[in-house]
């Protein structure tokens, strides 16, 4: 079957320049570049739960790192615990988290895969009080992050022609993530 000179018009403008992120499908790729992945993290933030009804842990301020030696993400954010119980009111901190990615299919999406904090500080505390803060932003940050999206993706951006593309192999470069279409 030939296809229309429209729709091939159409599908070669939802290519990408050389050297800039999207969709590429002569190589049957997509490249998400960093700069494109912190902003979609920003959006995403703040992030916020509540622990044993006591304590309110925040994250924000997102700063994304990639890792393509150890195929993995990181998030560095600013964290607060918040609580009547503290002096103050408040603790203030930076979380460091480490993330494998795996693909959601019925989502469409790219989500964090067991997300394991690698450095937590907390200002102003030490000892016991700060062992267990450590303990309860550790086990909330994880939650928070796991499985968190870090690019979805609609139907019609899967989509050229006819044909629907399923995603395969995810691979973390220096400057970007690499998703293989199929």
């Amino acid at each position: 079957m030939l296809l229309s000179r429209r729709h091939c018009l159409l599908a070669l403008a939802t290519l990408p320049a050389v050297g800039h992120a999207g969709f590429n499908f002569f190589t049957g790729e997509y490249t998400a570049s960093h700069t494109e992945l912190q902003a979609l993290v920003e959006r995403q933030f703040p992030l916020e739960q509540r622990y044993a009804e006591i304590f309110r842990v925040r994250l924000q301020g997102p700063r994304l790192g990639l890792n393509a030696s150890a195929q993995r993400t990181a998030i560095t954010a600013a964290l607060s615990i918040a609580s009547p119980w503290l002096r103050g009111g408040q603790v203030d901190g930076t979380v460091a988290m480490g993330s494998a990615l795996r693909w959601d299919a019925g989502a469409r999406a790219l989500r964090l895969d067991r997300p394991s904090v690698e450095s937590l500080d907390l200002q102003g505390l030490q000892g016991g009080d700060a062992e267990r803060l450590r303990r309860i932003a550790t086990v909330v940050a994880q939650e928070l992050l796991h499985g968190h999206v870090l690019r979805s993706f609609t139907k019609e951006e899967m989509t050229v022609g006819l044909k629907t593309y399923e995603v395969g192999a995810i691979t973390v470069l220096d400057d970007g993530i690499k998703i293989q279409l199929e």
